[in-house]
Formats: structure tokens, sequence, C-alpha cells
């Protein structure tokens, strides 16, 4: 008998088979796993994520605190300049007082002097 190249014959076919059936396993068959160089454990990252978080809230805090004391020096500033600004109209103040004590005191004298020339 002729062997046709177009209709393959019984053994081929049973060949073919097999190979589609090695085929189908070798998807089966576990594969080698890829293991990371640095292997961490559950909790090892969960208290490596728990410490990353802490010192988030670490340095928040210390953010606050710090601006905290930034507007509270500033408020003393404002307070020690509002003082040095009242000391100085309280002087201000004084001498315009004084001053006007001093003119009245005057007039009082040359008036007092006056009537005594006079009088």
């Amino acid at each position: 008998m002729r062997e046709s190249k177009v209709l393959p014959g019984f053994s081929e076919r049973l060949a073919a088979q097999a190979e589609a059936r090695k085929a189908l396993l070798e998807k089966f068959k576990p594969k080698p796993t890829v293991t990371a160089e640095v292997f961490e454990t559950r909790e090892q990252r969960k208290a490596r994520e728990i410490e990353e978080v802490r010192a988030k809230r670490a340095a928040d805090k210390e953010a606050v605190r710090l601006a905290k004391e930034k507007a509270e020096e500033e408020r003393r500033l404002a307070a020690e300049n509002d003082e040095e600004l009242m000391l100085q109209l309280k002087r201000e103040d004084r001498k315009a007082r004084k001053a006007a004590e001093k003119a009245a005191a005057r007039a009082k004298r040359e008036m007092n002097a006056q009537m005594r020339r006079t009088g």
C-alpha cells in the first residue's frame, strides 16, 4: 500500500495524540517558583508598616508642636511690642501732662509777680 501524505496513518495519529497528551500534562506540572531574595514574612511586613505609620504620626506631631511653639513665640513678641507701645504712650502722656503743669505753674508765677509789681 502506498503511504499517503495527505491522510496520516494510524501510527502517526497515535504519535500526535501522545504528543498532545504530553503537552497537556506539561501545563499541570508544577513550575519552579520565583523566591524573593529578601524574604519578608507577613508579620515582618505588618510590623514594618506599623513602624512607618508611627514614624509619620510622630513627625506630624512634631510639626504641629513646632508650629504651636512658633505661634506662641509670635504672640509673645506681639504682646511685648504692644507693651512697649503702651509704655511709650504712657511716657508721652506723662511728658505732655508735666509740660502742661509746668506751663500752668509758670503762668501762675508770672501772674503773681505781675500783681506784686502793680499792686
